[in-house]
């Protein structure tokens, strides 16, 4: 494979022969038995140490290391709330030491780590990804994990000056891509972390397959997602297949088989291609034969012998530049969103913030003709003339007679375009990738393909030369996840992820099993959150009355494991659960399920479904159960309308962690309701403290005619 093929596959860090730690070992400060073995980060430096008083009083120290990108922030809490441990988190891709700064509530990483009895650490990673920028760097475990592990090793040095004491315990914790590089970390140091907590982890074949798979089910269902949602809903009949026709039937079995929640569909208006923005470019060049040559002609290619719904969507227009168009004008013209600065560094909404377009260059461009109305997920625009002909730019959206730019496109051809210079808007790549995962069949230990395998085990569709997964997996965690690793781990899983398919932690948890056996509890937990996604900012909750927050069992999960390490208490036990059909199926009881996450379950008039008329009152009830030893209920909220505001609270007890609440609701206007009673759990029954909230959801149906 071509070198610059390579590194834009593996997210512009590039995968070569520095897999593992460097051969250099080099000893640069020993202070009480810290150690920091690495030959590339040889003179850390401070340029700044300060007290400050926000979030809480802490003192903020500022660095790097000579010859290098790496910098980092230390927030060292006052020596009398300091326990002797650092919680370090892992951004999804490198990006900013300053990250966490600003946050609030449960959202304040720096609040909850010092009031928890440990000081903070976030690090750039070796140097934000620039995704228009290939090659910049020559070794792929920099980002992935030595930069965070001599920033940690560091951090202990600077820490043990400060307060004495023995060497601090450390625990790392980071999702999605934070959570490939948490566990890259894990497995390929010794001494660095004494735990992590990587939380909606994917597995090494989750790119580009869980985007494909979904954007190809996006594409045929756009218009039956509102029977499929009204089956799933509470009251509804149950069978999601119920009207649709063989191909939108195929599809949804498909996207479901291959570990995509069905209920997560609720969102599929805002869904979007996610993170798959930035991968594209790099699936085409490492593979570029599937899409000039054998997807759109030969057998056994969906292309090959396209349905109607394929050409349909199919867009290949021909026409020339009008105007460039920039940042200030596309948000005017509701066509892009600038991405804020508490969306950086999070697990959902990292890779918004890749690229280096914006400020700069156009962000998309006027046309002199009308593109065909289609359900556009994304494409090229193809330069066919000037000074910039024969190159390609990623469009992520066509509307009318304008496009947008994605953010993987290079300065440097976007500054030769020209008004004038003839152009071609193509959504074939982009087609043709939707099934890419057809034709990327790995191990049987990837249960979710084998939908596509007969019954002797043979490939039911042409297998490309390659799995590019595992490349992509490489690029950010620095190696591929063996499940081999020293220390212990908390691993979070959210049912109703898009992104990051539950099953995918099981996968991972079978590595582990298969490396510790009988001994696997002593080191590894396993906890689901239901009704949570991927993202872990509660303002990424894109409806309330769906989804909760997973952050307090993030939190709750960095203290047991603290607990776990330092104190030899074991945390509760891994959540019980089956995968049936690529689906994790879990217990309806809290202590059948365990894990610490409560459990509700909602009535009306007895019912999931009530139908009454205007002006009559409903009674609900809320049964709440808590984990054992999982801490007790604190909150218990209804929403009736919908709106996510949550007016309704229900006072109750303290201390208690079973209990059954009711109340009354009358409904004045016609129309179908969703009410939905939230509830919350904390360890301590701390109703004061935004951290380590627990939340759960339950819905009935109410139909008022």
């Amino acid at each position: 494979m071509n070198r610059n093929i390579f590194e834009l596959l593996l997210c512009a860090i590039v995968v070569n022969s520095c897999l593992g730690r460097t051969d250099k070992n080099e000893e640069i400060h020993v202070s009480q038995s810290i150690i920091i073995q690495d030959s590339l980060f040889t003179n850390p430096y401070i340029d700044l140490d300060e007290w400050r008083e926000e979030p809480v009083r802490h003192r903020y120290v500022h660095g790097g290391f000579e010859g290098t990108e790496t910098r980092f922030s230390f927030y060292f809490p006052p020596k009398e709330q300091y326990e002797g441990r650092f919680f370090q988190y892992i951004t999804p891709f490198p990006d900013n030491e300053n990250l966490s700064q600003g946050a609030t509530g449960e959202e304040d990483k720096i609040g909850f780590s010092i009031a928890s009895g440990a000081y903070f650490i976030e690090t750039n990673g070796g140097g934000k990804t620039d995704f228009t920028r290939l090659g910049a760097r020559n070794d792929p475990t920099i980002g992935a994990y030595r930069a965070n592990a001599a920033s940690a090793q560091y951090s202990r040095i600077v820490a043990m000056e400060m307060y004495g004491g023995d060497r601090p315990y450390g625990y790392a914790f980071g999702g999605s891509g934070g959570a490939y590089r948490t566990v890259g970390g894990l497995e390929n140091t010794e001494g660095v972390w004494d735990g992590v907590v990587p939380y909606v982890l994917g597995s090494p074949m989750a790119i580009p397959n869980v985007f494909t798979v979904r954007m190809h089910a996006m594409r045929i269902l756009k218009d039956k997602f509102p029977l499929i949602i009204d089956a799933l809903e509470p009251g509804g009949s149950g069978d999601m297949y119920a009207g649709l026709n063989q191909e939108e039937k195929a599809a949804l079995e498909e996207v479901t088989q291959m570990g995509f929640p069905p209920k997560s569909w609720y969102a599929y208006k805002t869904m979007g291609i996610h993170g798959f923005l930035v991968l594209y470019q790099g699936v085409i060049m490492a593979d570029k034969s599937y899409f000039t040559d054998d997807f759109w002609n030969k057998p056994g290619y969906l292309g090959a012998n396209p349905p109607a719904s394929l050409l349909e969507a199919r867009v290949q227009k021909v026409t020339k530049i009008k105007a460039g168009i920039p940042i200030e004008e596309a948000v005017k013209l509701g066509l892009k969103e600038p991405i804020s600065a508490d969306e950086r560094g999070s697990a959902d909404l990292a890779w918004k913030s890749l690229g280096g377009t914006e400020g700069e260059m156009p962000v998309g461009f006027q046309l002199e003709d009308i593109i065909p109305d289609v359900d556009f997920l994304g494409g090229d625009l193809i330069i066919k003339s000037g000074e910039a002909s024969g190159s390609i730019l990623q469009l992520t959206k066509v509307e009318g007679d304008k496009v947008v730019l994605g953010p993987t496109n290079s300065p440097a051809v976007l500054s030769k375009i020209k008004t004038g210079d003839e152009v071609q808007v193509d959504n074939s790549n982009f087609l043709a990738v939707q099934t890419y995962h057809r034709h990327q069949i790995p191990g049987k230990e990837y249960y979710v393909w084998n939908q596509f395998l007969d019954e002797s085990g043979t490939p039911l569709y042409p297998q490309r030369p390659m799995l590019l997964g595992p490349m992509f997996t490489m690029g950010a965690a620095g190696s591929v996840p063996t499940g081999k690793f020293k220390g212990k781990m908390i691993l979070l899983g959210s049912l109703w992820d898009r992104e990051a398919y539950p099953w995918q932690c099981d996968w991972y948890g079978e590595r582990i099993k298969e490396h510790l056996g009988d001994q696997t509890d002593d080191y590894f937990r396993l906890w689901f959150t239901d009704h949570a996604i991927h993202g872990d900012q509660a303002s990424q909750l894109d409806d309330p009355t769906h989804a909760v927050s997973y952050l307090g069992v993030l939190q709750q999960a960095l203290r047991d494991l603290s607990d776990w390490v330092e104190k030899g208490i074991p945390p509760s036990p891994s959540t019980n659960y089956d995968i049936v059909g690529g689906q994790v199926k879990i217990p309806l009881t809290a202590n059948d399920r365990k894990g610490i996450q409560p459990v509700v379950e909602a009535t009306a008039n007895g019912n999931k479904r009530v139908d009454i008329k205007a002006g009559n009152s409903v009674s609900f009830i809320a049964t709440i159960e808590v984990p054992e030893n999982a801490g007790t209920i604190i909150k218990v909220e209804w929403d009736f309308d919908g709106s996510g505001e949550f007016a309704k609270e229900i006072k109750i007890a303290s201390g208690k962690d079973k209990l059954q609440v009711t109340t009354q609701h009358t409904f004045s206007n016609t129309g179908t309701f969703f009410p939905t009673v939230r509830i919350i759990s904390q360890r301590n029954g701390n109703t004061e403290t935004p951290y380590a909230q627990i939340y759960n959801l339950d819905r009935v149906r109410v139909v008022v005619n």
